[in-house]
């Protein structure tokens, strides 16, 4: 290591000659020196062992009643922090720790300073007892200690460089872009800084750099990166931070969505390859419509480790014997549709239990139930029959279409939903993962992509209007001809790539032509005059001659967190919020100083009660 060389002569380094973790068999009989943290003390009859920890790794320290440092020695605790003084000893064969770099040698203390005594610990640091969220969030330089988030760290850390040279050698460049900017609509709350010198207005932290990658490309830039910071005023969800996230932002010029997709996956591929600790990570990455997603999957994030595909049934139940779907069907924009439940690779049939299990699941979801079938030897031993009351209802005949539809065989069962999609979607999606998970079909230990492409322009929200539904900036498919037609028709240039059930690059070919931008937002319900005062600048800039151009951002907190295992992203950052958007460390958010307010012509206004 490093420290090895600032021994000079006969003068040791006032810390360390060595880190804990670069010591072994061909240091034995030296005269080293060691800082760290004391991690864990044993006490084995008047001789002392001490892990001794730093942030390479551990070193096995001892002292006995022989060594003038054995009484100061005693008096240590866990994560006092120390310098040790000693000699490099080999350690008998039958005590080896293969486990750490240093197992094969221990030091013997000759002299101890303590450079940093520890009150009692609110968490521990050795060992892996779980201790509540709060906690640690509190303590969190406690907590980044241990061992695991302090592996996560590295891995977050490593990550971003592994990204960064892997851009560089893509034929991106790096730029940084402000982070004090102005408002912008980009999906969530704006994080707004109030102005000092210019009194009633603000600023905004930018939610992303969407305009200012974009005016990059009209400046000629061409490939443009950035591992930007992020701000967003969102409600906090185990996957996502409430307030401050960092991204890979890309925009290249001159590219379709063909391009994109292009630079985009040998990126992604060689990260989860070199950092994906031998699990597979499949190269076909399939292009699904955001419609045929919500169909298929019920997420526009769907999980492809589980094979299961639903389908509309619709027809099988039209006019059918079982009342409740062929009433519903009768009314407009309702359907039904199938989760299909083959056996698993034990090969042990589905049977009514876990059929019932389901049925509940979808009743603690706060639907009705889910119907089901489920296929079985039949009873008078004349081959195999459907089960259950929903194939009693409509016979076997529309039994046997359904299960030859959605090809499935004896010992495979059937789940079934119906109303509006929007109603059942996302419980139909989460009831395929559960089934998924229960009966063995999920893979495990791989990475699967997909792009999710086709997205809808505009939705309708709850009081009729008409919204952008994602990304305002996007090209309209069909440019400004699409735009004259019914807006909820109209498909965007916009794509996301999802992972193993996460969302983790969002992205789009942009709206690069101020006419077809004008008519977008107007359509959105902003007049030219809205755009040309939040969007002045960037609409200014596409009068003077504006490439083709896209691009997309993938989080990276969210790719660590894939990587690291967990499902909580809070585990990956190395600051986090809480789940009520407070840093309980620092104490943020925290009351103004009424001076802080009088600089900022502001008064605060008490919350009505």
């Amino acid at each position: 290591m490093e420290f090895e060389a600032l021994e000079r002569g006969t003068t040791m380094h006032a810390y360390r000659s060595h880190t804990c973790a670069a010591l072994n068999k061909s240091n034995v009989g030296e005269t080293v020196r060691l800082s760290g943290w004391v991690h864990r003390v044993r006490d084995h009859g008047g001789v002392l062992f001490i892990d001794l920890r730093d942030h390479y790794g551990i070193t096995q320290v001892l002292c006995d009643g022989d060594s003038a440092a054995f009484k100061a020695l005693e008096a240590v605790r866990s994560e006092w922090v120390i310098r040790i003084d000693g000699r490099v000893k080999a350690r008998d064969a039958s005590l080896v720790n293969a486990k750490i770099p240093t197992g094969e040698i221990e030091v013997y203390v000759t002299e101890v300073e303590v450079l940093g005594a520890a009150e009692e610990l609110p968490l521990p640091v050795f060992g892996d007892t779980e201790y509540p969220e709060e906690t640690r969030l509190t303590y969190r330089f406690l907590d980044l200690r241990r061992d695991t988030m302090h592996q996560n760290m590295m891995l977050r850390s490593n990550v971003v460089r592994w990204l960064r040279n892997a851009m560089w050698d893509q034929g991106f460049t790096e730029f940084q872009t402000p982070i004090i900017t102005a408002s912008s609509p980009e999906g969530a709350r704006d994080f707004l800084v109030p102005s000092r010198l210019h009194p009633g207005k603000f600023y905004a932290l930018p939610q992303a750099p969407q305009q200012f990658k974009q005016l990059i490309q009209v400046a000629g830039f061409d490939r443009y990166f950035q591992i930007a910071p992020c701000f967003r005023d969102e409600d906090p969800r185990a996957d996502r931070s409430p307030t401050d996230f960092y991204q890979l932002d890309v925009e290249m010029s001159f590219v379709t969505q063909d391009d994109v997709f292009a630079a985009v996956q040998p990126v992604l591929q060689g990260l989860f390859e070199h950092f994906g600790k031998g699990r597979k990570v499949y190269s076909d990455w399939p292009r699904i419509a955001y419609r045929d997603s919500l169909k298929w999957y019920g997420s526009d994030k769907p999980d492809l480790r589980n094979p299961i595909k639903m389908q509309e049934v619709s027809e099988h139940f039209r006019g059918s014997g079982f009342a409740i779907f062929a009433k519903l069907l009768e009314q407009e924009g309702n359907e039904v549709r199938a989760i299909p439940a083959p056996k698993g690779p034990s090969g042990e049939a589905v049977g009514r239990k876990f059929c019932d299990r389901m049925n509940a699941f979808a009743q603690q979801q706060g639907l009705p139930g889910m119907g089901y079938i489920f296929w079985r030897d039949a009873e008078d031993g004349s081959g195999m029959e459907a089960a259950g009351p929903l194939a009693k209802n409509i016979g076997p005949e529309r039994t046997e279409a359904i299960r030859l539809q959605l090809g499935l065989e004896k010992g495979d069962a059937a789940f079934f939903l119906g109303g509006k999609a929007e109603a059942f979607e996302g419980i139909a999606g989460k009831a395929r993962n559960v089934i998924g998970e229960e009966l063995g079909l999920t893979e495990k230990d791989c990475f699967r992509f997909a792009w999710i492409v086709d997205f809808p322009m505009y939705e309708k929200t709850d009081e009729g209007k008409i919204d952008f539904s994602h990304n305002p900036f996007s090209m309209p498919q069909g440019g400004l001809e699409a735009l004259n037609g019914d807006p909820l028709k109209v498909y965007a240039y916009q794509y996301d790539l999802a992972c193993n059930g996460y969302e983790v690059i969002s992205g789009g070919i942009r709206n690069h032509k101020p006419e077809i931008m004008y008519k977008a937002f107007e359509l959105a319900g902003y007049p030219n005059s809205e755009v040309d005062k939040r969007f002045g600048g960037m609409v200014k800039a596409f009068k003077y001659g504006a490439p083709p151009h896209g691009g997309c951002a993938a989080g990276i907190d969210r790719l660590v967190m894939l990587l690291a295992d967990t499902q909580n992203i809070r585990e990956v950052i190395m600051f986090p919020m809480n789940q009520r958007a407070e840093d309980l460390l620092m104490n943020a958010p925290s009351e103004p100083t009424l001076q802080q307010l009088r600089e900022l012509n502001l008064r605060v206004v008490p919350k009505d009660s």
